[in-house]
């Protein structure tokens, strides 16, 4: 991992949403230098959920060598933030990088989406980022380092990434759109970029949205804290790069990847917005063959190639069941295939035992998911991540989200039975 240098030491770093994950990452790896870290975050008292405050974070970062100063701040609200601002700037003198990490997710298309969920992903995302920014540019403007780093991706306009979740697109573009007005705004002056993991990354937002066990698939935070430490080491002319993580750090020398991977050589699940496309990704873990094919997929007489494959995948789903897996998922799946075999189906797994069949399930479905009988048996036969089935339009997903990804932790259990 990426050595500290003590380069930051007297530094004061603002950082919004400091007080968990990617941006109490970074806050403790500034930290470890000596800077001071403004915590400018919403959480006060604690998550049921989502562990951690201002307060907490403001503990382990002392503890690691900075100084900090907790701010109860609300990236939409502009007294809030310059509140914050005026206190970081008599408690330490000035401000000498503005992270804008503070971020609201809701993967849902456009009729899925309550107005509510918009406003919040708009005003937190685009708007916080932008509002913050221009609240803390004439401190950085004095600055020797005079950095901002937005959490956000690079643009890519390919409309895979708009189709299934038009809105948080939208809202987190807006923070790259920031990075490349404001970089060619304040040249010479402040250096402005942009981090994106390449890979998907471990925090108590990706369990609440991934569920357990997709931890497995991503990395730690520390990665994206030690591209956000080499970033603040380059000089301002260093300014309108969308930089994502690996990328980075390979530059800076770092060869081992598998330190920050949460289990080492599984594979990573790749993050949103990048330009590997998902098919790309799809067709090369279909082509890597690790698992055999369904003996129905095999050629038959027409008019019914695939007679059966359904049918056959819900048996084995079906011998698959046990207590324990009903306990642990507690979610009824209906699942609406096209083409040959297809029709309504579902996967009861709430009541005892478990249950699947043809037809609607006795109580509503938690999870409505609609693709291909074709896509169906790849899916659960492990040759097609419902992660990338979703990302690339193959799967629609109307509910819990997170119960819906919960069904993904299961399928890999069921692969070497398929």
């Amino acid at each position: 991992m990426l050595p500290n240098t003590g380069k930051l030491a007297g530094c004061t770093v603002f950082i919004t949403g400091a007080s968990r994950g990617i941006g109490k990452a970074i806050a403790l790896k500034a930290a470890k230098d000596g800077a001071n870290i403004v915590i400018a975050a919403k959480t006060t008292q604690e998550h049921p959920k989502l562990p951690g405050t201002i307060y907490t974070a403001a503990e382990e970062i002392e503890a690691a060598g900075g100084k900090a100063l907790p701010c109860a701040v609300d990236v939409r609200d502009e007294q809030q933030i310059n509140n914050a601002v005026e206190k970081a700037v008599e408690q330490f003198g000035g401000i000498d990088i503005l992270v804008n990490n503070a971020s609201a997710i809701s993967l849902t298309n456009t009729l899925e989406t309550p107005m509510k969920r918009v406003d919040l992903m708009m005003n937190v995302n685009t708007r916080g980022t932008y509002l913050t920014s221009k609240a803390c540019i004439p401190y950085l403007k004095k600055s020797k380092i005079a950095h901002i780093l937005n959490l956000s991706p690079p643009l890519n306009l390919n409309p895979l990434w708009f189709k299934q979740h038009c809105a948080y697109t939208i809202a987190k573009y807006g923070m790259s759109m920031c990075v490349l007005g404001m970089a060619e705004e304040f040249k010479g002056e402040i250096a402005v970029n942009a981090l994106w993991p390449k890979t998907a990354i471990h925090t108590a937002a990706m369990d609440m949205l991934g569920g357990s066990g997709i931890e497995s698939q991503c990395r730690k935070v520390d990665i994206i804290a030690d591209a956000a430490y080499s970033i603040f080491k380059k000089p301002k002319s260093f300014t309108g790069n969308f930089i994502i993580d690996e990328n980075i750090l390979r530059e800076e020398g770092v060869k081992n990847f598998d330190v920050y991977a949460i289990k080492p050589g599984h594979p990573l699940l790749p993050d949103f917005f990048l330009d590997e496309h998902p098919d790309t990704i799809i067709k090369k873990v279909e082509s890597r063959g690790a698992v055999p094919e369904l003996k129905e997929e095999k050629p038959q007489p027409p008019p019914k190639p695939r007679s059966g494959a359904v049918e056959e995948t819900f048996r084995i789903v079906k011998d698959s069941l046990t207590d324990d897996v009903v306990q642990a998922t507690q979610a009824i799946y209906q699942f609406e295939l096209s083409g040959e075999d297809g029709g309504t189906w579902f996967l009861d797994l709430k009541s005892k035992g478990g249950n699947v069949g043809y037809g609607e399930p006795s109580h509503q479905a938690d999870v409505v998911m609609s693709m291909s009988t074709d896509d169906f048996v790849k899916m659960f036969s492990g040759k097609l991540k419902p992660t990338m089935a979703f990302m690339s339009g193959k799967l629609k997903i109307k509910g819990n989200m997170a119960l819906a990804i919960k069904l993904e932790k299961l399928m890999n259990q069921m692969n070497a039975r398929l």
